[in-house]
């Protein structure tokens, strides 16, 4: 629907474009992945090590797989675990920082069709001197 004033048209901001369709962009969520691991600047968090969080959150069109109810055509959350798992237990790093960048970098090279991701990665109980239940860092990027 168009609006005419004196000459000059304006597109109804209100009304749906039917005929040109938006890509449809949908999320997939990794929630709250535990795994005990060795980070932090403190040398007795490497060597005692503690708990983390991980929030991955990857944006894609998902459309046709749950048309077609094909994994092939999306993110498989399993393999995304499995993913985070490793680089989360298998290195040691000064910055949960660090950690959030390489796991997005990760899923994006495994997934060429995720065209966002955000990833959180919490320390819960952090030694800063005082109560806090957590201390995150989130990475966010799109392709």
């Amino acid at each position: 629907m168009t609006l005419s004033t004196s000459g000059t048209t304006f597109r109804n901001p209100f009304t749906l474009n039917l005929e040109t369709p938006a890509m449809p962009l949908s999320t997939v969520r990794l929630v709250n992945a535990v795994f005990y691991a060795h980070h932090g600047v403190m040398k007795e968090e490497h060597r005692l090590g503690g708990r983390y969080e991980v929030d991955v959150a990857m944006d894609l069109d998902f459309e046709e797989a749950a048309r077609e109810d094909d994994l092939t055509k999306t993110v498989d959350y399993e393999l995304v675990y499995r993913l985070v798992q490793e680089l989360v237990t298998s290195n040691r790093f000064y910055l949960i920082e660090r950690l959030a960048y390489l796991i997005a970098r990760r899923v994006l090279e495994v997934y060429d069709f995720v065209e966002a991701i955000e990833v959180t990665v919490r320390k819960p109980n952090p030694p800063v001197g005082g109560t806090s239940d957590s201390a995150e860092a989130v990475y966010r990027t799109r392709r």
